[in-house]
């Protein structure tokens, strides 16, 4: 059995490596085994390959937050999944080409819909919906502004947005992609320069934007927070610049602008195991009927997975690079 260990934390490329180890073997009483389909190389995999997130679990250690598979053993008492169902794993140590796992943490999907869609549901599409549920009561015709908008969440958090009514302000560093941004239902795409500030506010015609979402931090979520409306909160999910979430003291101070963080985990937690199910399934069906849908950049096998993590660094990329641990879907 394929499984990609990390030899050291550092440049991914360079510590990552497609490895020989044996089977998961049978599963145990209330026990699932299934075949990793595939899974997506997330920034935060990046990140853990290079020892800066917030895991950093003793070496040798196999990234992968998210993946989905199909269903190839049950152990005694399951009855949720069946042999042949596809499933994501609410566990993380994907990048290998079969994971055996307690049977409450693996979620069925939808017969329909397409495994390369379903790999990428469990983190983007819940972290999308969590970022527009959990900060600001947001009504029908409140304004969102958000940076990296052209990402999974950001796209996933327009669609999500405007079926709630609510409208969204997407700030990009690329021009080539704000017709995309509003084929998706975009009210505003602006690229990010000094003057986002002033800018926003002349396209919403000063209206108040309740709700800041930030995944660059540094100066980035700066400017964020100067556009936010007075006493209105600023999320903080990523850090793209590598540097820490900042606000101006006019906006902290002077104008009641929060700053608050986001994990998907701790917005989980909040919810129990039968919530947590009852968003995937919704998610997922959306995945399935095309409401929502994460472009994909490229597939790679699991032996090329030093090529598949440098391709996910580059920059220009319009989708996520999927890695295929069992061959094509």
């Amino acid at each position: 059995m394929k499984r990609i260990d990390l030899s050291a934390y550092g440049t991914p490329q360079e510590v990552a490596s497609c490895v020989e180890v044996p089977d998961v073997g049978a599963p145990g009483p209330g026990e699932v085994v299934f075949d990793v389909l595939a899974f997506p190389i997330n920034p935060a995999d990046v990140s853990f390959c290079r020892g800066s997130y917030r895991l950093r679990p003793p070496l040798p250690a196999t990234p992968g937050a998210e993946c989905v598979g199909r269903v190839a053993a049950l152990g005694a008492g399951v009855t949720q999944v069946r042999p042949g169902d596809l499933v994501v794993n609410m566990q993380r140590e994907n990048w290998v080409q079969r994971r055996r796992i307690r049977s409450e943490d693996a979620i069925p999907v939808p017969a329909g819909l397409d495994p390369a869609q379903a790999a990428m549901l469990r983190i983007n599409p819940a972290t999308a919906l969590l970022l527009l549920e959990d900060h600001v009561d947001l009504k029908p015709g409140d304004w969102v502004i958000q940076d990296v908008a052209n990402s999974a969440v950001g796209r996933h958090l327009i669609v999500l947005a405007k079926a709630r009514g609510v409208k969204t302000l997407n700030v990009v560093r690329r021009d080539d992609v704000a017709a995309e941004l509003r084929d998706l239902g975009a009210d505003v795409v602006l690229k990010d320069r000094p003057d986002l500030a002033e800018r926003a506010r002349a396209v919403t015609g000063g209206a108040p934007i309740r709700l800041g979402i930030d995944a660059v931090s540094g100066d980035a979520c700066r400017r964020i927070a100067d556009c936010v409306a007075d006493g209105g909160v600023v999320v903080s999910y990523g850090s793209m610049s590598g540097e820490d979430p900042a606000i101006g003291r006019a906006a902290l101070n002077m104008r009641g602008v929060s700053l608050t963080g986001f994990n998907l985990g701790r917005g989980l937690a909040k919810r129990t195991p039968a919530q947590v199910r009852e968003i995937y399934a919704d998610l997922a069906i959306k995945l399935r009927d095309g409401v929502l849908k994460a472009p994909i950049d490229s597939f790679y096998p699991i032996e090329d997975i030093k090529p598949a993590l440098v391709r996910a660094q580059q920059g220009g990329r319009n989708g996520k690079v999927l890695v295929l641990p069992n061959g094509p879907l």
